[in-house]
């Protein structure tokens, strides 16, 4: 990294703050946010300090030991993060955009509150149907009766998306890389909020992170969560490492609390695929790498003391949407991230797709899945994503395993 003295952002607010105490302003609180973050302290004899500013938070998880073998996720756990990333997702796709109240009484008028299979039309009374319809795209291919494989869909795209980016560029890919194989890999109208908006800034030939930048009011919205997966399975035990490939993929697209989404599920997912730890230990692992004080923080540490709270998880997500609905929009990042960490709920396929995915993960492999859940899915998934369409979940799965033992760059 090139170190420019004099000039460098993080030294430069050091010089400033002891400038700003011998002026007489005193610039106390701003000074305790600015070490609170871990920033350094004015360089005494130099214009730089001797190691560059990290990005990470003061409580950034360290590097596994180099000492004896990590944790390894085997193929058969990570066919099942797979399978249960696309069963949670498959569950949502026919209630997508619908209100909390109607996903109730649809499950309900069919005996299937809480919900212990996927969504049927049968039984279900026509005015109640006319009143809350499927989701128009999603009802031919994602209810009971007329599921056969697994569809097409982006929350499942993406992560193949990032099999192809890592096999092709390695850990150490860029934002760049990203940008390109997209350009190269993904259908524009496969893409959607803030990956659409990055997208047609792309080829108008603005560059990262403009990309996220330019005319995005999507830029916190979910759509760098739905990326996070694969860095998560990929580096076992690391979460740090997990969280900073997030970062590098979801700056092409989001900003703040969007990033911070994706950098916590990937962290969580990580921490999770060692096998080693309780769901409860990973989300506090999520929650080391995203900025205390963000509002995504927040929201996840207010999500999960109401689940340790109440033991109905309807009061739970009652009160989520409670705290939450009025002032965002159901695609945005801070009150589903709340939902993953709670259980899910809001943007249903992509929320069940990431909770399915942690919860599978915890798991010996696809045996330990219920057979209503994955059968259906016949072992075939459906992508416009490379070679993947019709391919099986232990495909994905074995590149996933292999992608493990990539190095990963240290800064």
């Amino acid at each position: 990294m090139l170190r420019l003295t004099w000039v460098q952002p993080e030294d430069l607010i050091g010089h400033e703050l002891r400038q700003a105490a011998q002026d007489g302003r005193e610039p106390t609180a701003i000074a305790a946010r600015w070490r609170a973050a871990g920033g350094p302290e004015a360089p005494l004899h130099a214009g730089a300090s001797p190691r560059p500013a990290s990005r990470a938070c003061p409580h950034w998880p360290s590097a596994p030991a180099s000492v004896g073998p990590r944790p390894v996720p085997g193929p058969e756990r990570l066919e099942a993060a797979w399978l249960g990333r696309a069963v949670g997702c498959l569950l949502g796709k026919p209630v997508e955009k619908l209100p909390l109240d109607a996903i109730r009484e649809l499950a309900r008028s069919t005996g299937n509150w809480p919900l212990n299979t996927y969504f049927t039309a049968r039984g279900v009374p026509g005015e109640l149907l006319a009143r809350h319809p499927w989701n128009r795209r999603s009802a031919p291919t994602s209810l009971a009766e007329n599921i056969d494989g697994m569809p097409e869909d982006d929350d499942l795209n993406y992560p193949l998306l990032n099999l192809l980016l890592l096999q092709r560029h390695g850990k150490a890919f860029t934002t760049t890389d990203v940008a390109a194989l997209w350009l190269d890999e993904l259908p524009a109208g496969r893409t959607f909020t803030a990956e659409r908006v990055a997208y047609r800034n792309l080829l108008t030939g603005l560059e990262p992170p403009r990309t996220a930048r330019h005319r995005n009011p999507f830029r916190e919205w979910i759509g760098a969560l739905i990326r996070a997966d694969v860095h998560g399975w990929t580096n076992p035990g690391d979460p740090a490492a997990a969280a900073e490939q997030a970062h590098r993929d979801a700056t092409l697209t989001h900003t703040a609390n969007g990033v911070y989404a994706a950098m916590f599920t990937a962290a969580t997912i990580a921490q999770a695929a060692t096998g080693t730890h309780d769901v409860h230990t990973c989300l506090r692992t999520g929650l080391t790498v995203v900025p205390p004080a963000s509002r995504l923080a927040r929201a996840v540490a207010h999500a999960v003391r109401l689940a340790r709270t109440h033991d109905d998880f309807d009061t739970v997500v009652d009160e989520l949407h409670a705290t939450h609905a009025r002032t965002h929009h159901w695609v945005h990042a801070v009150p589903n991230t709340a939902l993953i960490a709670a259980a899910r709920g809001w943007d249903t396929d992509s929320n069940g797709a990431t909770a399915g995915s942690v919860a599978a993960l915890l798991t010996d492999g696809p045996a330990a899945l219920p057979d209503r859940w994955t059968a259906p899915l016949k072992n075939r998934l459906s992508t416009s994503v490379g070679d993947f369409d019709g391919t099986g979940f232990d495909t994905p799965a074995r590149l996933t395993h292999a992608l493990i033992h990539l190095e990963t760059p240290r800064p």
